[in-house]
């Protein structure tokens, strides 16, 4: 059983896609609503949005974590993750991601260890592992 160290708190009222969004907190305060992609009007966000901007963040604390354990410079590392909504062919839906990751202060080489290892400790990753196809891309 995993000890917890922070716990956050979120709600949704409304429609779900074409509702409302907030943190316990009061910091995420926002309106959702389906992208036009979807057959909504997309004036709001969406939840692949917010996963998207939730990994991204999430693997660059990672990126940053493996970096100073292994003595490796991240300065200027960015993160940019794309969150792909689709039919799973069961007759529901499904997400994959990729992962854009710009590190520019190390080799390709490094830069390939770098990723690989905060692939395994980022809580994102740990827990799309076998479930959620993610492609890691280094950016140069």
């Amino acid at each position: 059983m995993m000890e917890t160290i922070y716990t956050a708190i979120a709600h949704a009222s409304g429609g779900g896609r074409d509702g409302h969004v907030r943190s316990e907190d009061d910091l995420i305060d926002m309106q959702t609503r389906p992208p036009k992609e979807l057959g909504g009007s997309g004036e709001g966000t969406n939840p692949e949005q917010l996963f998207a901007a939730g990994y991204a963040a999430c693997f660059l604390s990672a990126i940053h974590a493996v970096g100073r354990t292994l003595g490796t410079s991240t300065t200027d590392a960015a993160v940019s993750a794309s969150v792909n909504l689709g039919s799973n062919g069961e007759g529901g839906f499904g997400l994959s991601v990729e992962l854009h990751v710009y590190v520019p202060s190390v080799s390709a080489e490094e830069r390939e260890k770098l990723v690989e290892a905060a692939h395994q400790v980022c809580p994102y990753s740990t827990a799309t592992r076998g479930n959620v196809e993610v492609i890691l891309t280094l950016v140069d």
